[in-house]
């Protein structure tokens, strides 16, 4: 990608991908949490959305959720189904909110989960609108992540909550490092688009200049290890759709990467984690 890149760019690249990536992550699209190595990635990535919702604590019927980057509306619809939530899921991806649209139609929910095509940094929605914000797997995406920090510190209403998960980086990374992983950061680049990855203090420390009091700031580094392997399963069990749907050339990169991720998790590079913060109960 270059610097000319625009908050469009993480959307058209998951026009691109969803569908075979479906095949490899599953529906929900995102890394999972392992209690147990002999966990499947369905148990692992509904482990994951679980500790999003323990994180946000306030995902009680008829509460107003704004969520982040909603990918297919997998999550946004099921909370919408199981919790009674008011949903608004915003995307800069066109397939990601026909799908999102579809799936709330299917599953009946559609007045009360709803999709838009928004940027999450400039999002131009109205202030206190929200009693929680939920970010999963989406900030890596966006180029001016504290911007984005900032509007969901402004949509939430007063005692409202915003929970957040990403891949991290466990440090920061000297020039001469950046330039010996160049062709492994490049390849990543090119499988999942224009990452951008912060320490979670960075992201702590963005909520605190919000306004927010960060309440949960838990690594999952060791417990979202076993992603990668399960991903590599998903697509020797599928490797003809796969390739259909990524090319051979995107399947096999795929698969690299899944090896370099390890990597960069085993050197104390690159990692996962959740936060949770709130804003205070008076508006000020």
């Amino acid at each position: 990608m270059t610097s000319s890149q625009t908050s469009s760019e993480p959307g058209r690249h998951y026009d691109r991908v969803t569908e075979g990536w479906r095949l490899i992550f599953g529906d929900e699209l995102h890394y999972g949490v392992f209690d147990d190595p002999g966990d499947d990635l369905a148990t692992a990535t509904g482990r994951l959305t679980s500790l999003m919702v323990d994180t946000a604590a306030a995902i009680t019927a008829g509460a107003e959720v704004l969520d982040v980057g909603s990918g297919t509306g997998v999550i946004a619809c099921g909370l919408g189904a199981e919790r009674g939530a008011r949903i608004l899921g915003i995307t800069t991806s066109e397939v990601g909110v026909e799908s999102g649209r579809a799936r709330a139609s299917e599953l009946g929910v559609a007045d009360r989960v709803r999709f838009e095509q928004r940027d999450g940094t400039a999002n131009g929605l109205p202030d206190s609108t929200f009693d929680v914000v939920w970010v999963l797997e989406s900030s890596h995406l966006m180029r001016q992540r504290e911007r984005l920090i900032a509007e969901c510190a402004r949509v939430l209403r007063p005692g409202g909550r915003i929970c957040l998960c990403d891949l991290m980086l466990q440090r920061d990374l000297e020039f001469a490092e950046v330039k010996l992983l160049r062709k492994e950061l490049a390849l990543l680049r090119d499988v999942f688009g224009d990452a951008h990855m912060e320490r979670m203090a960075r992201y702590v420390d963005w909520m605190t200049a919000h306004g927010l009091s960060v309440d949960v700031s838990t690594d999952l580094t060791a417990r979202t290890r076993p992603t990668f392997e399960r991903w590599r399963a998903n697509i020797v069990a599928n490797d003809a759709q796969v390739t259909e749907l990524l090319g051979s050339r995107g399947r096999d990169d795929f698969w690299e990467s899944t090896y370099v991720l390890e990597r960069l998790w085993d050197d104390g590079i690159m990692g996962y984690g959740i936060l949770g913060a709130q804003r205070a109960a008076s508006a000020g």
